[in-house]
């Protein structure tokens, strides 16, 4: 049983996307909050932005740094988490659930296949820890 859930697809940044028909959900993964601690600003981009698979599309900061968020697939955000403005800690207290970040209509749904299984990201998190 993988420590991140199996509906989601992941990437190499640390960013998670649920893919419901052809809109995609996106946030950070509970590795990735804990790795940057309490989250005190996120800054995201506006509704109507268009942005390609890997771009940044805004930041993370928390008390002790702050890191570029990566969008996983090309896309234009039709939603942003507004709700993070007021309440950034939702990052760090539900990571998948209320802490999401942007929602984007997928410009390739193709794009999905290259990101990670939930049991592939756990090995790549788990190479990644330092003994």
């Amino acid at each position: 049983m993988s420590a991140y859930p199996d509906d989601l697809q992941y990437t190499k940044d640390h960013e998670w996307i649920r893919v419901e028909g052809e809109t995609g959900t996106i946030g950070i993964t509970s590795f990735a909050q804990e790795q940057l601690g309490d989250v005190v600003h996120v800054q995201l981009p506006r509704t109507g932005e268009k942005f390609s698979a890997h771009d940044t599309f805004g930041e993370v900061e928390s008390v002790k740094t702050f890191s570029e968020l990566f969008l996983p697939v090309s896309g234009e955000v039709v939603e942003v988490n507004e709700a993070l403005e007021d309440a950034p800690e939702l990052v760090n207290n539900s990571p998948y659930g209320d802490g999401w970040m942007v929602k984007v209509k997928l410009s390739d749904k193709g794009e999905i296949d290259s990101l990670l299984s939930s049991s592939e990201y756990e090995d790549f998190v788990e190479s990644q820890k330092v003994e």
